[in-house]
């Protein structure tokens, strides 16, 4: 497949996943109470966490393999055997667990872990098609991902459970798996399959799980912690304010994912620093621009996108889109520490993901969800400035011989 109909492919796979992502959540807040609504976000919460997981244990070393032969082939089978029973294992002893509590959230929890094979391994299938160099495939498979789940949910009236909205939207990801698999089967076939390695100590996705969670699923996990103790309806709030930012996740994706390539193009070293430095500009201009136009929305028309969410999510915006702006400028900030030394990303990553908690929930217990939404912001301003410190001192050591970071090694988007 020609390059530059792999990168298109890609991108519109990245889209693509990320607008069913955001479309899923606008739906089930359309169609729940304010109440419901939190119990929903705080499941698919976990499942966030639960994916980010998947991918950096299996996909990201997955993507790393090079060349279309029998030994990468074998590794795509076995990466994606591999997450399906892992995650059915996993699914498995959720689902057991939740049954024996009660509550709605347990019994949606219930229903992440019955459908939790088909979405991991749906995602799994992604990476391997990724790494065989065929993302037109993925990009196939998600398209039907995002109708089937499209029509399920659009079949619901207002007041639908959490636990049967997280039932429809697994489900609905069965016919994309399903061709998902077959498509695999097909361009894999013949390939040996060996699970023992994914298994064996010094594995890199090991390393990969411990940045993702250090650096995503802390602070997600930490939002979940503060609606367990204080306001239930914490993660409901955040996750509405964060679904109206979508289309930003989906920038930021793309950025840290096709920003190696085409910026390592630059042969200087100074030059190439400024053009990620241009970029961070024009991205947090673009968190600003957004905010702007959303904090314009008339009510009525924020109402019918996030129904009864809309008001929480919506005073959070100013804080929200703070966030996003110093998100735009540290995402830019550890893109430049990965192309000048791929070795320091995950010290920051580990330090300013306990502040960015310790501000959510100092913030939390000075001013409730809007502390906590600022705590946020806060947290990722200052690793965003310390990105960049970082960023300038490499700039001014004596230079060194640079190895080659590959933009396949980043995470792909949900």
């Amino acid at each position: 497949m020609r390059a530059r109909w792999a990168v298109l492919s890609s991108v519109a796979d990245q889209g693509v996943a990320a607008l069913t992502n955001i479309l899923v959540l606008v739906a089930a807040a359309r169609l729940s109470t304010l109440a419901d609504f939190a119990r929903f976000s705080a499941v698919y919460l976990v499942f966030t966490v639960l994916l980010g997981v998947s991918g950096a244990y299996t996909g990201q070393p997955l993507v790393l393999k090079r060349g279309g032969g029998t030994e990468t082939r074998g590794a795509c089978r076995s990466a994606v055997a591999f997450t399906l029973l892992a995650a059915a294992s996993l699914g498995a002893l959720l689902a057991a667990v939740c049954l024996l509590v009660p509550g709605d959230t347990a019994r949606a929890l219930m229903m992440l872990g019955l459908v939790l094979p088909v979405v991991l391994g749906q995602d799994a299938v992604r990476y391997a098609f990724s790494t065989l160099q065929q993302p037109h495939l993925a990009l196939l498979s998600d398209l039907l991902r995002l109708a089937c789940v499209l029509g399920a949910l659009g079949t619901q009236v207002y007041g639908a459970s959490p636990a049967r909205l997280i039932a429809l939207w697994g489900l609905s990801a069965l016919p994309a798996l399903l061709l998902s698999a077959a498509l695999l089967h097909r361009a894999t076939a013949g390939a040996p399959m060996a699970l023992r390695p994914l298994l064996r100590r010094g594995h890199l996705g090991q390393r990969f799980t411990v940045e993702f969670g250090v650096g995503n699923a802390t602070s997600q996990l930490s939002v979940l912690g503060l609606s367990a103790v204080g306001n239930p309806l914490l993660v409901g709030a955040l996750r509405g304010a964060t679904t109206l930012f979508g289309p930003l996740n989906v920038l930021f994706t793309s950025a840290t994912s096709f920003g190696p390539p085409l910026l390592g193009r630059i042969t200087d070293e100074r030059r190439r620093v400024r053009a990620t430095a241009a970029l961070a500009a024009v991205l947090a201009a673009t968190a600003a621009l957004w905010t702007t136009a959303l904090a314009l929305l008339p009510d009525r028309a924020g109402r019918q996108l996030l129904g009864d969410t809309w008001s929480v999510a919506a005073a959070l915006l100013p804080a929200t889109g703070s966030q996003y702006a110093a998100m735009a400028v540290g995402t830019c900030g550890l893109l430049a520490l990965r192309m000048l030394d791929p070795r320091t990303t995950l010290a920051i990553q580990v330090v300013f993901s306990l502040t960015a908690v310790a501000f959510l929930a100092g913030g939390y217990v000075l001013g409730g969800v809007q502390g906590a939404a600022w705590g946020l912001f806060l947290g990722s301003l200052c690793k965003a400035v310390v990105t960049w410190i970082r960023v300038s001192r490499l700039r001014r050591r004596p230079a060194a011989p640079r190895e080659d970071v590959s933009a396949a090694a980043l995470p792909a988007a949900p």
